[in-house]
């Protein structure tokens, strides 16, 4: 029989004991059921709005949060935060009343823990040295989007899912290796191979975001600095962890984790069920099998959900846009807004999701059989493990460069003048044009993303046809100008930020009153005997 690998004995043992751990009878935490149910209607409501996949909704909420009660406190004139005052009861009230985290599950002691979070984070930005006032901004923002990751950990803490992680890292880091061409071009120490590495395993196994991965690489280079130091540091600390997320070789690290990541998410799977199948190969191939089925079913109803709730949000905010920007400028500019131009505003972009989520393929034929084989090579001991390599384009002249650059960009303009022509024989108003082709580039940025989570599964190449060398040097361009905004829509995502400023505030005044109201009437009824 063979042997299991290293690296597998401890994840199970881990596994183990992460299960075998008794829970212990604490006081947890409650909040009114009906309070509850009203405020977690309105999160879906505002995830349709400011939609993000469903593994950082979480964060999401409790950094809009901590925003939200941080920004309120900052002085007008230079930024700054020198009386900052944050409790952690009320931000974990709203979490469990959103529907976030579960009720009556989360001891009551982690409000102290989360406090104790908060008051190193409030020490850190009032103690921070001074700057601009954007730069202060900025640092606030990041800030947040830490904060929001630590609190998510201490109340809903996740072994397994850092254990599957670090098992991925164990195991590739003997595996992977760097092409010739990438130590001669771009030379890379061991110690930022390593970290690129874990960079790429997270992002491939989990679809972290960067502010996830941020805050472990906080916790990770910084866990032993005093508050002061932190404090003293932290537009250093910031930009240094914004380079090291930004490095040359990011993607080529993601693309090899994206690649060999089917075979661990299985393992995880059989984990959670059966531990003992580990030692009849029989038996775990049969649960390879089993979960491979279990995660392509599941991964359509993901897609499914992704691509709806990101259709809705954009369509709703073209929607939005047109009411409330189009329409009122053409009319004051004496221009027409004729339907059938309103029509090919809305229903084109959504057409093009449609489209491009329709078309999604189911993994290759052999596929399942690819993935057995890399998973058992992984489980157990081998004499000559697999390598996989690190690879990065060719190097170019400058001749070439500029020659492919140059290529590149007039394709993107052939693009966007046959969409204006396009435009322009329909009768959409000019200003119309600029605010389609934002929409139609977010479109088309949203879809191809969802369409590469769809690759979860696969190991094998895909052969492209003939088609997508011709489609490619029009669609790409205008791909790229949709991941671009759609880093400034995060930001600057105007309903969102209507949403936050305009109904965040007086619902949830509205739902802690409801809460109270019906402790109130409870005590009413307790008293009648």
């Amino acid at each position: 029989m063979p042997r299991l690998s290293a690296e597998t004995e401890t994840l199970i043992k881990k596994y183990e004991i992460w299960e075998e751990s008794p829970e212990k009878e604490e006081k947890t935490i409650h909040v009114d059921e009906v309070a509850s149910r009203v405020a977690a209607f309105y999160e879906k409501i505002r995830g349709i709005i400011d939609w993000k996949e469903e593994h950082l909704l979480k964060r999401a909420t409790a950094e809009r949060s901590l925003k939200r009660k941080i920004f309120s406190q900052i002085d007008p004139v230079n930024g700054s935060l020198k009386n900052l005052s944050l409790k952690s009861e009320p931000l974990v009230l709203e979490l469990i009343r959103g529907g976030h985290f579960p009720n009556d599950k989360i001891p009551y002691y982690k409000i102290e823990q989360v406090q104790g979070v908060l008051n190193r984070y409030v020490f850190i930005l009032a103690n921070s040295p001074s700057k601009a006032k954007k730069s202060k901004i900025q640092l606030y923002n990041w800030l947040c989007s830490i904060i929001a990751c630590e609190v998510e950990e201490i109340l809903t803490p996740s072994p397994k899912e850092r254990g599957l992680i670090n098992y991925m890292f164990s195991v590739m880091k003997k595996r992977v290796y760097l092409q010739d061409g990438v130590i001669n071009f771009k030379p890379i120490k061991e110690e930022d191979k390593d970290t690129q590495l874990y960079i790429a395993i997270q992002r491939a196994l989990f679809k972290l975001d960067n502010p996830i991965i941020s805050y472990h690489l906080f916790k990770y280079k910084y866990h032993n600095w005093k508050k002061e130091d932190l404090a003293k540091n932290i537009y250093l600390i910031q930009e240094e962890i914004e380079k090291i997320l930004e490095h040359e070789l990011k993607d080529s690290f993601y693309q090899v984790c994206q690649k060999y990541n089917t075979p661990f998410l299985l393992i995880g799977d059989i984990l959670d069920k059966k531990k003992d199948t580990f030692n009849q190969p029989e038996e775990v191939e049969k649960g390879l099998k089993t979960a491979y089925n279990e995660r392509l079913k599941t991964l359509k109803k993901r897609l499914s959900r992704a691509a709806i709730y990101s259709t809705t949000s954009i369509f709703l905010s073209n929607i939005i846009a047109l009411l409330a920007i189009e329409q009122p400028i053409t009319r004051l500019m004496g221009i027409g807004f004729p339907l059938i131009a309103i029509a090919i505003d809305i229903l084109v972009p959504t057409f093009l999701m449609v489209l491009l989520v329709a078309t999604i393929k189911p993994p290759p034929e052999g596929n399942a059989e690819k993935v057995l084989i890399e998973s058992m090579k992984i489980i157990y001991e081998s004499n000559n493990p697999p390598l996989y390599e690190v690879k990065i384009a060719p190097k170019r002249s400058v001749f070439m460069k500029s020659t492919i650059t140059l290529l590149y960009s007039l394709f993107f303009l052939i693009f966007l003048t046959l969409i204006i022509a396009g435009l322009y024989m329909i009768n959409f108003p000019p200003l119309s044009y600029f605010i389609f082709i934002i929409f139609l580039s977010l479109i088309a940025f949203s879809g191809m993303k969802i369409r590469s989570n769809a690759k979860e599964l696969h190991m094998t190449e895909e052969r492209e046809s003939a088609l997508y060398l011709l489609l490619d040097p029009f669609a790409l361009p205008i791909i790229q100008l949709g991941k671009w905004l759609t880093g400034r829509w995060k930001k600057y995502n105007v309903i969102s930020v209507a949403f936050s400023a305009l109904i965040d505030m007086p619902f949830l005044s509205f739902v802690r009153f409801l809460e109270q109201w019906r402790y109130f009437l409870k005590e009413q009824k307790d008293k009648i005997y």
